[in-house]
């Protein structure tokens, strides 16, 4: 096993003549490579770290002014305006490096050029800054929004859905909000605004995800696919093997901040900050609130198969495994007989169940001995492995397929997933792949990019051979992964069960309706001369008004990664412009051209209130922050204990393609992976998140409580389809149906 493989590495026995050492050369050399691997890293981000600490600047650019100040000095023209001179007269007199003239005088045009370079830097820096603090370039017409302006936007997003008498109270407490208690508020978040580098973000991960006390599964956690409608490989281990392998050259790339940001519509760079906490992060369970442990390097992941975890080494050495070495290893898994331990195959459900029992379950038989050390090498890996024995893959004859297929990736059995790892790499028998993502450490963008950079080296980097093996030979000496050990008593046992019911009840209840809009993509969407984005959520808006014969408060995310540390803001997509057109619709009585104008009013004040909510100007993080505050200082908000209670009844999301250029999609057009989904946010509402996959589709994942008798995912699908074509239809957009 790999841990005894390294413990030869040094031993020593005791004998009549003294202590008898022994060592390894092989162990120690691995040992040794492994070490220089460690060094390189820590090299690489200290240039990195000089790198970004002189940025714009570098040290050629330097090299370059002090050869301009020398070289006009040699040509008898003073560049310093006589500053080289007053330099020189400062330096100490007598013996030593300054004691030649020549040298005096080279060491203050050193110092001068330094002083001109680091002021360049400066200045250039604070230029930098002021264009992207610029956002002006996002809207043809939009004047600053103030903090103030804010709470009388939010009275705007309610509207629609208040009769007269609930709208004037709810103008009330937002007067007397403004004009009482809101400047004192205020005053303490620009004092944070001056002091931490976001305002919203540490408080939006402690309070709306860490503190949440209730199950991440189906609650917190999202799903990611696979590409659903090409196919590399039937073999699950071959699959595992490039993916896993590819998964680990984007975290070494990570590590030496190689990888690009992302530009925001292609012209102003985006913050890549949630990246960092990509791999060897674990989510912790506490009694009041968990934390994020996140590791600086992790060289194995954790892996669990028919009830059993092991732990899989990464590397052999310094030296990252190749995928026909990683293919090996997990087969080996695969065809590991070994039953469970007592109490071993469930207890993943214990991260599936409630956090405060999990919390008083790991202080209880997680904190020493064999459980403890199993438990930190799943806390410890790069990330969470599970082998799933069924076979899941979207077939499009069977349009059940991929809601299936999307419930396995949401809870599948509900302890054959690490909930608590930033994300748990899920394989089926068929090779087809999915990710399950913790949330707090980062939104989905960000695990997006990855999964982009994995499947695309996959089909074009990696590839497979003709029987779906990796490429090459494996290394049969490699140390087999290795058994975790458990000593799960009969008290944790029946704690185990417990958790497994309560998720059991969650996952049971969770309906999901995931399907492949295919008449037209956002290729024809363009042609009616409004954003895709803003298509899709006013075909929402009418489709949940057909669904349940009114309007409700809408969530749609929207990133606010220009800002350092930025994560998402709300767009309240059910505006006066979009319900005026949805009652229109109803209503049958309007032309064409009629309805179209409708539309097109709420198309663009749907796209004003996304370029808002992306430049910071949004309502509802800023009115959150303004409610901690008043929870810390012990005042009293009517205004803002309301805003802050209202459930959202349609929570949206769209998910975001081609972060990464690997391929051409034209050449390509079938490479298209079908997004992802999450659970709903209120009891009786409904959660939907759509990938606008290229030219010609669109993917839905859709998802309610059976337990609702208002709701049923399946139909709002079927009204959400009738509403986008309904819609282009007001176009005379040509539609692939019949």
């Amino acid at each position: 096993m790999a841990e005894a493989h390294q413990a030869v590495a040094f031993q020593f026995t005791v004998t009549p003549d003294g202590v008898d050492f022994r060592l390894s050369r092989e162990a120690l050399k691995h040992v040794y490579l492994s070490g220089i691997n460690s060094w390189k890293k820590r090299l690489i981000r200290i240039k990195n770290g000089i790198l970004r600490g002189v940025y714009p600047g570098s040290p050629t650019s330097w090299l370059v002014v002090i050869m301009a100040t020398v070289g006009s000095s040699f040509c008898n023209v003073d560049v310093s305006l006589g500053l080289v001179s007053c330099i020189q007269r400062c330096l100490p007199q007598g013996c030593g490096p300054y004691q030649t003239p020549q040298t005096r005088a080279l060491l203050s045009m050193a110092i001068f050029s330094t002083g001109v370079w680091v002021t360049g830097i400066f200045f250039f820096r604070q230029t930098l800054k002021l264009l992207l603090c610029y956002h002006g370039w996002m809207f043809e017409m939009h004047g600053k929004t103030s903090n103030l302006t804010r709470i009388w936007a939010y009275l705007e997003s309610v509207r629609p859905l208040l009769d007269d008498e609930e709208y004037y109270r709810m103008e009330l407490l937002a007067k007397e909000f403004q004009d009482k208690t809101a400047p004192r508020l205020q005053k303490y978040l620009v004092l944070k605004s001056w002091w931490a580098s976001n305002y919203v973000s540490d408080w939006w991960e402690e309070y709306i995800y860490l503190r949440g006390r209730s199950p991440l599964m189906v609650n917190s956690n999202y799903y990611v696919m696979d590409l659903v409608l090409v196919k590399n490989t039937d073999v699950q281990a071959a699959r595992l093997g490039n993916i896993i392998h590819a998964m680990i050259m984007y975290r070494r790339k990570l590590d030496r901040e190689e990888i690009k940001p992302v530009m925001a519509l292609g012209i102003v760079p985006m913050c890549s900050y949630q990246m960092e906490r990509m791999f060897n992060t674990t989510r912790i369970p506490g009694k009041d609130t968990d934390v994020l442990q996140h590791l600086s390097d992790s060289r194995h992941v954790a892996v669990y198969h028919k009830g059993r975890f092991f732990k899989l080494w990464l590397y052999e050495g310094a030296r990252l495994l190749k995928p026909q070495d990683l293919e090996m290893q997990f087969q080996r898994i695969l065809d590991d007989p070994s039953p469970p331990q007592p109490g071993e195959e469930k207890l993943a459900a214990l991260t599936a169940g409630g956090r405060v029992e999990w919390a008083q379950a790991r202080q209880a038989f997680f904190s020493s001995g064999k459980n403890k050390a199993a438990l930190e090498a799943i806390e410890r890996a790069a990330f969470f492995v599970a082998l799933d024995e069924e076979s899941y893959c979207y077939d499009p004859e069977d349009e059940a397929s991929l809601s299936l297929y999307g419930k396995a990736l949401l809870h599948g059995n509900c302890y054959n997933r690490w909930f608590d790892k930033s994300f748990t790499l899920i394989s089926f028998k068929n090779g087809q792949l999915g990710l399950n993502a913790e949330h707090a450490w980062a939104d989905a963008p960000i695990i997006g990019h990855l999964w982009e950079f994995v499947l695309g080296t996959d089909s074009f980097h990696l590839g497979y051979t003709e029987t779906g093996h990796c490429l090459g030979k494996p290394n049969p000496a490699l140390a087999p992964p290795t058994r975790l050990q458990w000593d799960i008593p009969k008290q944790c046992q029946a704690v185990i069960e417990s958790s497994y019911q309560v998720a059991k009840a969650l996952a049971d209840d969770v309906e999901l309706y995931c399907f492949q809009f295919l008449p037209f993509g956002k290729g024809l969407i363009k042609k009616c001369r409004t954003s895709p984005d803003a298509f899709v959520q006013i075909a929402l808006q009418l489709a949940h008004f057909r669904d349940r014969g009114k309007f409700c408060l809408t969530y749609e995310a929207s990133m606010t990664r220009m800002f350092r540390e930025g994560r998402t803001e709300t767009v309240r997509s059910c505006t006066s412009e979009s319900t005026a057109f949805v009652q229109a619709m109803m209503e049958g009585s309007h032309t064409k051209a009629d309805l179209r104008d409708l539309f097109q009013k709420a198309a663009k004040k749907h796209q004003n209130m996304y370029r808002l909510a992306m430049t910071g100007a949004g309502i509802d993080r800023h009115l959150f922050c303004l409610y901690l505050v008043s929870k810390y200082l012990g005042v009293s908000s009517p205004f803002l204990a309301e805003v802050l209670s209202e459930p959202w009844r349609l929570s949206t999301s769209q998910i975001p393609q081609s972060q990464i250029h690997m391929f051409d999609p034209e050449q390509h057009p079938n490479h298209l992976g079908a997004g992802g989904g999450f659970g709903p946010v209120a009891d009786d509402g409904y959660g939907v998140s759509y990938m606008i996959a290229g030219e010609n589709t669109i993917f839905f994942h859709i998802s309610s409580k059976f337990s609702s008798s208002e709701t049923n995912a399946q139909r709002f699908g079927n009204h959400i389809r009738k509403a986008l074509l309904d819609i282009a239809d007001l176009f005379q957009v040509p539609k692939a149906y019949s």
